[in-house]
């Protein structure tokens, strides 16, 4: 069983059994052993600063970082997937909350977004150029099309 971890320390209250449940969904979708651990933690602005500051020399906070740790990759077809800790994913619904009014999104489904973005940078997807913006943002809304389908 895929063991997912979500804490929430940010103090603003949002859906921890619905990114819990998109993680779960994600990490079968994507092709990652089953019994792969994925860490989730909503932080406030102060921390997500601090983590923000240190891990990525940028100043102020953010809305996600994630934090790699076996660095696993969805399995091919004929391949089985490695078993390993797939990371940590960081969320700050203090800094998302403003970004989810724009996109006109509830919080907590600007969390779901942020978590499946996060995800994807774990196993590797980035979004560096237009190619690559334009793959992560698709495979993005694909798999969040996918979870919310009954």
């Amino acid at each position: 069983m895929t063991a997912v971890t979500v804490l929430n320390e940010s103090g603003v209250p949002c859906d921890a059994e619905a990114l819990d449940s998109l993680a779960t969904y994600l990490l079968a979708a994507l092709r990652l052993h089953p019994d792969c651990e994925l860490g989730i933690t909503l932080v406030d602005i102060e921390r997500m600063t601090t983590l923000h500051e240190d891990w990525m020399n940028e100043p102020g906070p953010t809305d996600v970082l994630s934090f790699p740790i076996d660095e696993l990759r969805s399995a091919a077809d004929d391949e089985v997937a490695t078993v390993g800790i797939l990371g940590d994913i960081v969320l700050c619904p203090a800094f998302a909350l403003a970004q989810a009014a724009v996109a006109g999104r509830s919080l907590d489904e600007e969390l779901q977004f942020l978590t499946t973005h996060g995800t994807l940078h774990l196993i590797g997807y980035e979004h560096d150029t237009e190619a690559d913006y334009a793959e992560m943002f698709a495979l993005q809304d694909t798999l969040l099309e996918g979870w919310r389908r009954p």
